[in-house]
């Protein structure tokens, strides 16, 4: 029929019109259609190796841009792998939709190829789930996924599309109107479903007395505000009130690290002694140690801003304000502006924080002024600090992955710039590197791409460097190469027995493996370097080029911490 389309047309149609401007994914049966035709409709495809490369992109995109990032993937084993990206949106509270072909209807239950029931395989991850089980409800089926994964508390959703359900076809008129009648019931609705929540105002004036009142007030930073593009209020509120702040790892950059109420550097100091703690967009997991003493003084009180009511109720802080971060930071500094009041320069708190602030970061320098040959973390973690801060702005995001390497890269890269540190997030997930770089890379086409990993978590995606020379993305991937995870062979002599002592230490990996040589293979460009001087270079050069590129750093294997903890003491 010349005036009909089948359902590959029809879903990409409806992807197009609701927004998607971007997809990931690995193509093959029964989906290779719906990307080239997505494709055809202004959908920039771009495609991976392996599916859980691409979910991690998806993840990470749709933090960095405020709307779902979308995994395509075949049925069976590449839904499985695309579940590592769902579960990562789940754990991060990011906007992502996986949709994956399925098997024929009719054939389900037989045995059919790739055959699973795909809509329980990713119920644990998913916030909603659906299967288009005839052509006519695809349209509805997109728009729902899309916004689901919006709603509330942002997370990955999923839409199964079987191959029968693909291959049916409507008339064009037919498939114009449905989805015109699905943007009207989830987009357009007076109910709609993700509608901001306004903070009560009784709460919010409670808030602001608690920080008024306060010995030793804190604003916890996190990812959340940096999601919710909080930054202009949060430096409102900051400036306005004179209290520090301490971002966590990836709400780093949402108020520059360089600010004189910056707390990172005297973290110890500033979550085990302050008395109100205002918590935006963080939650008090592991990452914060729970909010619980030793860590934290057990009289210190709570006040925390999530989109999550459930959240809140978990954590039964001092005070929960439900609500979007930056509308709830903008509603607390009305607030303020009512009844003002600021931390002087010379307030006892704000002072012990600048002081250990400027101690520590004083000895830290003293670290990472010495060039140590061969390279211990810091000697080159410094050398690539001051090459990204050359950048200027717009600044470069900055991917972080490894145990060693994304540690001692917490503590001395300088974020200056909101969303641009992306590392192992809320569930410590290894592997996400060159994902986050082409999602950074596509999210954010004016900004350099650059990647801090250890050998390790490189190696879990290190062919999609093939995917950054493909599509030409400006990325460059510095490899921390130190032999293995956390190192070399670090077994005493007393475990070095048994019928295979002779193997690899568990830990170990080829000892100054040519990782640069990989990218050289497909066209880009590589750099082995173990000298400050040739590090230099390798940045200069691989920085103004804005072309894929790897940096193989030789590490010494007995540098790092089997812990991988090398936060420094503060």
């Amino acid at each position: 029929m010349a005036n009909s389309i089948d359902g590959n047309v029809l879903a990409a149609k409806s992807l197009a019109k609701f927004g998607v401007q971007h997809m990931f994914g690995v193509v093959g049966i029964p989906v290779t259609s719906l990307a080239t035709r997505s494709v055809s409709l202004g959908i920039r495809f771009i495609a991976f190796h392996n599916e859980q490369s691409a979910g991690y992109a998806a993840s990470a995109y749709g933090y960095l841009t405020g709307r779902p990032g979308v995994l395509l993937t075949v049925s069976g084993p590449g839904c499985i792998h695309g579940l590592a990206g769902l579960s990562n949106s789940a754990a991060n509270t990011w906007p992502m939709v996986m949709i994956s072909g399925s098997c024929d209807q009719s054939d389900a239950g037989r045995g059919d190829f790739q055959e699973l029931d795909q809509i329980q395989a990713v119920k644990p991850f998913s916030k909603f789930s659906i299967k288009a089980t005839k052509i006519t409800e695809i349209p509805n089926c997109v728009a729902q996924v899309l916004n689901w994964a919006l709603l509330g508390r942002p997370g990955g959703c999923y839409l199964d599309l079987p191959t029968d359900v693909l291959h049916q076809k409507v008339s064009l008129s037919e498939a114009e109107n449905l989805i015109t009648e699905a943007a009207e019931k989830v987009f357009n609705s007076g109910n709609q479903l993700n509608q901001i929540r306004i903070p009560n105002n009784g709460l919010v004036s409670e808030a602001a007395s608690l920080l008024k009142n306060a010995a030793k007030p804190l604003i916890v930073i996190g990812k959340g505000a940096a999601y919710a593009r909080a930054e202009a209020a949060l430096k409102k509120l900051v400036e306005t009130t004179g209290i520090p702040f301490l971002p966590t790892p990836m709400g780093k950059g949402v108020l520059p690290d360089t600010h004189d109420l910056a707390a990172t550097a005297a973290r110890s100091l500033a979550i085990g002694s302050c008395d109100v703690a205002l918590v935006v967009g963080a939650r008090l997991n592991w990452l914060l140690h729970f909010g619980e003493p030793p860590k934290w003084s057990k009289d210190a009180k709570f006040i925390l801003v999530d989109i999550s009511e459930e959240e809140i109720e978990l954590r039964k802080p001092r005070l929960g304000l439900v609500g979007d971060a930056k509308t709830v930071v903008e509603t607390l500094n009305k607030e303020i502006k009512d009844d003002p009041f600021c931390l002087a320069r010379n307030h006892p708190w704000v002072e012990a924080i600048w002081k250990k602030s400027k101690d520590n970061v004083a000895k830290m320098e003293a670290q990472l002024a010495k060039d140590i040959v061969p390279f211990n973390f810091l000697t080159p973690m410094r050398i690539i600090r001051d090459a990204i801060l050359g950048v200027g702005s717009p600044a470069p995001v900055v991917v972080s992955e490894g145990a060693n390497t994304m540690d001692v890269g917490r503590a001395v890269l300088i974020q200056t710039e909101p969303r641009t540190r992306l590392d192992a997030g809320t569930w410590g997930t290894m592997g996400v590197g060159l994902g986050y770089c082409i999602a950074a890379a596509v999210a954010c086409p004016d900004r350099l791409v650059v990647a801090v990993e250890g050998d390790s978590g490189f190696g879990f995606s290190a062919i999609e460097v093939e995917t950054l020379v493909r599509y030409q993305l400006p990325v460059v991937v510095i490899v921390f190469n130190n032999g293995g995870v956390y190192g070399g062979d670090r077994r005493t002599p007393e475990e070095i027995n048994g019928a295979h002592k002779d193997d690899p230490a568990p830990t170990s990996f080829v000892p100054k493996a040519g990782y640069h040589a990989l990218i050289e293979a497909f066209g880009g460009k590589g750099y082995l370097v173990e000298t400050p001087d040739e590090l230099k270079y390798a940045l200069s050069e691989s920085f103004s080029a804005r072309k894929p590129t790897v940096i193989n750093v030789i590490v010494d294997p007995y540098a790092g911490s089997e812990s991988g903890r090398l936060q420094h003491k503060n």
